[in-house]
């Protein structure tokens, strides 16, 4: 079934239904919520069949469609894609299972998939506006590189990324804060959460969305979730019934995932792979949710307490869904390099850290038996490259290769302001 006219509601249920754009553009709901759709799309039988056989970009094109319409036509957004994505994952062979490599564009990580359609997105849905936006997003690690480049220079539209200062690498930090231009970087004294608590502050300030048009652009906005249900579609085309493990740590890159098996592409079962910062995973446990503050580790991208997308997942689907579907498994880091020293040394394949998260997690529960099919295809997501996680990596494999799309932001200066996890400093950069 295709809608014609897609309806987004928030998840705490105290706002009206909007379009796509008025979800897209104001990225959390008035009530403080994230946007869900009313209805999840259906893959048509004719492109169930063809998954395995459709290009990226035809697949992102019949999977995007019916989210955005009628805000944004097929041409339209077949242009859009076409703009967004001259690269594509690919889905590799390691050891006993696939490898799908998401870290193919830009920014060397799977958050280009998303970045990229939200920027050109961003840039149609506001044509012929006068008043600028500002876009507010915290990162962890890849979302501000990928947004700073999806966004760089984009008329009409400046943004401000938060980041927490001391747990990035410093190749993210130069991908985050070495642009300039419309993109501003603020390294926050505090954790992943405290910068993503100060976004959700901002948008809640009463002074700011006067004196703002503020939007978000982390996995909390649904125009950035939405495009990164393509890959998953892509990938279980190839390997059907597959088991996906996925490194999670805001859980939008799982969301996605689930939103693809409710769109009818054939995957069996995920793995939400964290590293000790593990919420959820003793949430399936335990049935007991406890955020928690972030705990810094190698895999700094996933070091969240309390994700976000985690309460979008709790709108679509119960506990006793999410048992059947999601396994939970926490890798710690001392794992984490065991597991990139064994594949690399067995395999001559480099994992980075996340990677190596979704590896390890995927053999923990292969060994408890956890897995529904045992002989099921499984992947491995890999969603940045090693070469951004060089002082973790080449300690265990030796030197990595940088590659190209890497190479010169490595020239770049780190450009910063640091201000304390306090909505009066981020107030007060903003508004400077």
């Amino acid at each position: 079934m295709i809608l014609c006219v897609m309806r987004y509601f928030s998840t705490r249920g105290k706002s009206e239904a909007v379009s796509f754009k008025i979800a897209a553009l104001a990225g959390l709901a008035p009530d403080g919520g994230l946007y869900v759709p009313e209805e999840i799309p259906q893959y048509s039988t004719s492109v169930k069949s063809s998954l395995g056989s459709m290009s990226y970009n035809d697949i992102a094109l019949e999977t995007i469609s019916p989210w955005v319409a009628p805000d944004i036509s097929k041409s339209v957004l077949q242009d859009l894609i076409n703009s967004a994505y001259p690269f594509s994952p690919e889905l590799v062979s390691v050891d006993d299972r696939l490898v799908l490599e998401l870290f193919h564009g830009p920014t060397a990580a799977f958050k280009d998939y998303g970045a990229r359609f939200m920027a050109r997105a961003f840039s149609y849905l506001r044509r012929g506006e006068d008043r600028p936006l500002t876009i507010l997003v915290a990162t962890s690690g890849d979302t501000g590189g990928a947004v700073a480049d999806g966004f760089y220079g984009v008329k009409g539209i400046s943004v401000t990324i938060l980041y927490p200062k001391g747990r990035v690498s410093p190749l993210q930090e130069k991908q985050i804060a070495g642009l300039g231009g419309n993109i501003t970087a603020l390294a926050v004294e505090g954790s992943f959460d405290d910068c993503q608590l100060l976004v959700k502050q901002a948008f809640a300030d009463e002074d700011l969305s006067k004196r703002l048009v503020l939007s978000s652009a982390n996995s909390i906005n649904i125009s950035r979730l939405i495009p990164q249900i393509t890959y998953y579609a892509y990938a279980a085309g190839r390997a059907l019934n597959t088991v996906i493990s996925v490194p999670s740590g805001n859980f939008g890159n799982l969301t996605a995932g689930l939103y693809a098996v409710k769109m009818g592409a054939p995957i069996g079962q995920f793995v939400a792979a964290t590293n000790v910062n593990k919420t959820v995973p003793d949430y399936l446990e335990s049935g007991i949710y406890k955020a928690r503050p972030s705990i810094a580790t190698l895999s700094n991208a996933m070091d969240v307490g309390a994700p976000s997308n985690f309460e979008r997942i709790k709108t679509h689907f119960s506990l006793e869904e999410m048992r059947r579907l999601i396994l939970g498994a926490a890798v710690s880091d001392t794992e984490t390099k065991e597991t990139i020293s064994y594949i690399y040394s067995r395999c001559g394949y480099c994992l980075d850290p996340h990677s190596a998260v979704s590896w390890r997690a995927l053999d923990m529960c292969s060994l408890q038996g956890s897995l529904l099919q045992k002989n099921a295809p499984a992947i491995v997501v890999s969603t940045a490259h090693p070469a951004k996680f060089t002082e973790t990596v080449e300690a265990i494999t030796g030197p990595v290769a940088v590659p190209p799309a890497l190479l010169h932001i490595l020239e770049r200066n780190v450009e910063n302001i640091n201000i304390l996890a306090k909505l009066e400093a981020l107030k007060e950069s903003l508004l400077d």
